[in-house]
């Protein structure tokens, strides 16, 4: 959790969501949104929501934009990449003890999902992304990443994570020349964060 704070978007309206998506389609256009976090954080009251300081919702909502202003810009050529992977964090999965049927690999480094819960969010994104020809990973932590990208040589990766992690996975792709796209974490935290399904349908 790189965040130095908690947070919770699950339950603010999607009409906020959808305001994201146009910001940052601004933003891919126009680069400088000046003050729009400020004006989203207003408008839907996201302090209140949330129990958020301004300052630390102000760095939430500016990475939502900035994610989704990259996943524009990068959007195109992703679409002509063939060899694609799917990160996802294993905080998402349903049960974070040996409840949870998935196996560890040391070596690649990531869990393997069993498939045990149904309604499980990574057990639904796996299945989803294995259809679409993804290889998936579900990684203890952002620092995997490179180790992965050196040894399988991706065109194009879908991360799950906090706008943080985020962003420092896109300098990771940059540098190693592979496309991204990323899907946000809703709500953060150590275990049970939660990511939108559709949202990573579209994106897939």
């Amino acid at each position: 959790m790189p965040y130095k704070f908690a947070f919770d978007l699950s339950r603010i309206p999607r009409f906020f969501f959808t305001e994201i998506a146009k910001v940052g389609y601004q933003a891919s256009v126009h680069k400088k949104v000046g003050k729009t976090a400020q004006e989203i954080i207003k408008k839907f009251k996201i302090d209140e929501a949330t129990g958020l300081n301004l300052s630390d919702a102000v760095i939430v909502i500016q990475d939502l934009i900035d994610m989704q202003a990259r996943n524009i810009r990068e959007r195109e050529k992703f679409m002509q990449t063939k060899k694609r992977a799917l990160f996802l964090p294993h905080c998402s999965r349903k049960y974070m003890d040996n409840r949870c049927n998935a196996t560890f690999d040391p070596n690649i480094p990531s869990y393997v999902c069993a498939h045990c819960s149904p309604d499980c969010l990574i057990n639904k994104a796996t299945t989803l992304a294995k259809k679409k020809g993804y290889d998936v990973y579900i990684l203890p932590g952002g620092s995997c990443v490179p180790k992965i990208l050196s040894n399988k040589r991706y065109e194009g990766v879908v991360g799950v994570a906090c706008g943080e992690e985020i962003r420092l996975g896109g300098e990771i792709t940059q540098q190693m020349d592979v496309v991204g796209q990323a899907v946000p974490l809703i709500k953060n935290g150590c275990a049970n964060t939660i990511f939108n399904i559709e949202t990573l349908i579209k994106i897939l």
